[in-house]
């Protein structure tokens, strides 16, 4: 069936949407360093607070039936904060004396922004920060799923604006979300930052304008001999189970050395795995994909005993995630494919020449730009993984599902969206952050000459007899 076209009416939405985020950009336009910062953390409190996160958390699942109801995606929030609070955002934000460089940042624009449905509350929330830091505006178009959810989130947001005398309609939401609306925003905005699944992103790209976009993410830990096998169990468990598996950082694959993989897998138990048997892997798979290969929407970032009951598998009430051993790689073996829920793949590696080698096939099938992860204590595997995996960012010895996006214990720019660079079809490797909320002019002042000589750029083929092309 034919998508729909846009009616006119929402034609006109787009266009006042648009015309209220400029009148506002105006309003704010002279707003000093100080100002903006004390708005980017009154609209983090609005959103963020223990209370509010609690709240928007249990709306959330309620929602769309995806996630978990504990809060613990504030974290990020604060961490965005962080991050914006310790930059500049307007005016001189570097300066390279040697080079004769200084840097100075202007807005970005009217950016249109893509809330997913499995963070339909979080991510708005550091869009707004990163946005409002550099005098942007937004308007976000929430999930149909999680409409009600994005909503709320930015009513709170706004009403925080206008505590503080600031424009509301900086930050804008739209309340019947449709994909013809969507792409019309995308369209006429400056910008378009677009945090969620293929088809969103290849929209994205598509519309005409500038656009931020993520990848899949399939997600592979590699856990040599000498990693420790207690910590790494319980990182995986943390990752794989946060918001039930709904991030496209939380651990997908474990590839696990022969030598400890008898002992992994006894200690991923201890920590909530459940080791499914042949029979209940095949029940698991009808129940998580359909006749097509498709994910089943009813266990994506469901609970394991909600995913257990529709398997009919008899789960323990202990046991949080699934633990599915395989021996094969492929799009047609679906357990090394992307999850986005709790079913972790198991596979074993005979030596670390295998372990790589499983990697690469598992990128082949999914995931290609997004991430993988290492636990291990030989730099001269980290440094050969690092050297071959076909991802943007590789997590060592950490919790991958957090630690991807920024955490405080390691030196990620903090973000809710993650570009896999040109081979997740993205125009940027790195995390999406203030930097990329903002245009930069480039004053350049004469420097001394830095010319080298021919003979120093050319090397040894400088005095070569000149024989190419004379035959």
């Amino acid at each position: 069936m034919a998508p729909r076209t846009i009616t006119p009416q929402e034609v006109d939405l787009a266009r006042q949407l648009l015309d209220n985020a400029r009148r506002a950009m105006r309003q704010i336009s002279d707003y000093d360093q100080a100002t903006v910062d004390r708005i980017c953390q009154a609209v983090g409190w609005a959103g963020a607070n223990p209370e509010t996160a609690e709240k928007l958390a249990n709306m959330s699942v309620d929602e769309s039936g995806m996630g978990s109801r504990e809060p613990r995606r504030r974290a990020k929030v604060l961490g965005i904060l962080r991050d914006a609070l310790r930059q500049k955002s307007m005016g001189v934000i570097e300066e390279i004396p040697e080079k004769g460089i200084v840097k100075y940042a202007k807005p970005a624009g009217v950016i249109c922004s893509l809330i997913p449905v499995t963070s339909p509350y979080i991510t708005p929330i550091g869009i707004a920060i990163y946005a409002i830091k550099c005098k942007d505006a937004v308007i976000f178009s929430p999930h149909p799923s999680s409409r009600k959810t994005t909503n709320e989130t930015v009513r709170l947001m706004r009403a925080a604006l206008k505590e503080l005398g600031v424009p509301e309609d900086v930050l804008q939401c739209v309340e019947q979300p449709s994909i013809p609306l969507a792409n019309e925003l995308m369209s006429i905005c400056d910008l378009t930052i677009a945090t969620g699944g293929p088809a969103m992103v290849k929209a994205a790209y598509s519309s005409g304008k500038p656009a931020y976009g993520v990848g899949a993410g399939n997600a592979t830990m590699v856990i040599d001999e000498t990693a420790d096998v207690a910590e790494a169990a319980r990182n995986t468990a943390i990752s794989k189970t946060n918001d039930n598996g709904s991030g496209c950082s939380a651990d997908g694959n474990l590839v696990i050395d022969h030598t400890i993989y008898d002992a992994m897998l006894a200690q991923l138990q201890k920590e909530g795995g459940y080791l499914v048997n042949a029979e209940e892997k095949e029940k698991l798979k009808r129940a998580y994909w359909d006749d097509e290969g498709r994910r089943t929407a009813d266990t994506i970032a469901r609970p394991a005993a909600a995913v257990a009951a529709k398997a009919g598998i008899a789960l323990p009430a202990n046991k949080t995630f699934f633990m599915v051993e395989e021996e094969h790689i492929g799009k047609q073996y679906p357990y090394s494919t992307e999850k986005l829920g709790v079913v972790l793949g198991i596979f074993k590696a005979r030596g670390f020449d295998d372990a790589l080698e499983k990697v690469r096939q598992i990128f082949e099938t999914g995931g290609r730009g997004h991430s993988c992860g290492i636990y291990s204590f030989n730099d001269e595997h980290i440094n050969r993984l690092a050297l071959m995996a076909p991802v943007s960012r590789i997590m060592v010895r950490q919790v991958q599902s957090s630690s991807n996006a920024g955490t405080f214990t390691n030196g990620m720019p903090m973000t809710s969206s993650m570009g896999c660079g040109i081979w997740g079809g993205n125009i940027t490797n790195e995390n999406v952050s203030l930097k990329h909320y903002m245009n930069v002019t480039w004053v350049s002042r004469p420097i001394p000459e830095d010319k080298p000589s021919e003979a120093e750029l050319f090397g040894e083929f400088y005095s070569a007899p000149i024989t190419i092309g004379k035959n």
